[in-house]
């Protein structure tokens, strides 16, 4: 196996194609297919395989391109360590997922930059399902965000706080002044993410297995929620750190009594047997140490 043929594979697995590889590489089509068939020989598998008018990775290819990204990552960043190069020109991938987004990630980046000027951060924004794979593949290389209940295998959970859910609404929505009781909530309209996710599972949870709401809008983004809401009587089930200005402002209020029993474990996602870089760690660190500065300002 050599160098050459392993980025010649990484650009084919990346563009699925030949002519996709070859225009993103610079490399020839031949050359491109020469080197993904003598990783098949070394390997004695089938690492593509031809799939309509295309050409496609077969399983051992997804298996075999999520190991060469994350040897390629590792390395590179061993060797950067072992040079001693801390900061000067390092990179940190960040999968953010919606409710890192508001105060714990911005507090933590603002306290890393000050002391680590030469290092580039890329944060990139998804949900859970968005994000796992490429976080397996390493290319990104932490996700900050809500944590499964079981973690899946190959996948490291770090808790960082505990997330209370509420239900929001406008300042003047009906049933922003007094008691609110859960069949004035059912008869209200909603707007909440997608089946499938945590937070749909906390809303229908609310209701105690009865009829749900009408849910004219399913949306998994916060900043369509906060602008429907601001506009309309929807309610809606969130995180108050998804809304802090909002709700500091007094545009978006509490809506009906606290809700307990709808908690959330916000937390650090790495791979299994992830050892990160001194600057890694020390990013992580100050994400523990963001969690903890803004749940006393929350608190307070």
């Amino acid at each position: 196996m050599t160098a050459t043929q392993l980025e010649a594979f990484l650009h084919f697995a990346d563009a699925q194609g030949f002519a996709g590889a070859a225009a993103v590489s610079g490399l020839s089509q031949p050359a491109i297919h020469r080197a993904v068939r003598e990783l098949e020989q070394v390997c004695a598998v089938a690492l593509a395989e031809r799939r309509g008018r295309g050409m496609t990775l077969t399983a051992a290819g997804h298996i075999m391109a999520r190991g060469v990204r994350l040897a390629a990552g590792e390395l590179a960043a061993g060797i950067g360590e072992a040079r001693g190069e801390l900061d000067d020109g390092a990179r940190i991938a960040i999968g953010a997922m919606p409710l890192s987004r508001a105060l714990v990630l911005p507090r933590a980046l603002a306290h890393f930059l000050r002391d680590s000027p030469g290092t580039v951060i890329d944060v990139v924004e998804g949900s859970w399902r968005e994000l796992v794979d490429p976080l397996l593949d390493g290319i990104i290389d932490l996700m900050v965000g809500a944590l499964r209940d079981e973690a899946p295998a190959g996948i490291d959970q770090i808790p960082l706080f505990t997330d209370r859910l509420a239900i929001f609404g406008r300042k003047d929505h009906p049933l922003a002044r007094g008691p609110v009781t859960l069949d004035d909530l059912r008869a209200q309209p909603w707007i909440v993410g997608p089946g499938g996710t945590p937070l749909r599972a906390h809303w229908e949870a609310l209701f105690e297995g009865g009829a749900l709401p009408p849910v004219p809008v399913e949306c998994g983004s916060v900043m369509v929620i906060r602008g429907l809401l601001m506009q309309s009587d929807l309610l809606t089930l969130l995180s108050p750190d998804q809304i802090a200005v909002e709700m500091e402002s007094s545009m978006l209020v509490r809506i009906g009594p606290d809700l307990p029993g709808r908690v959330r474990t916000i937390g650090l996602s790495t791979r299994s047997g992830w050892r990160p870089t001194h600057v890694q760690q020390r990013l992580i660190d100050l994400l523990h140490l963001a969690s903890t500065e803004t749940r006393l300002q929350e608190n307070h």
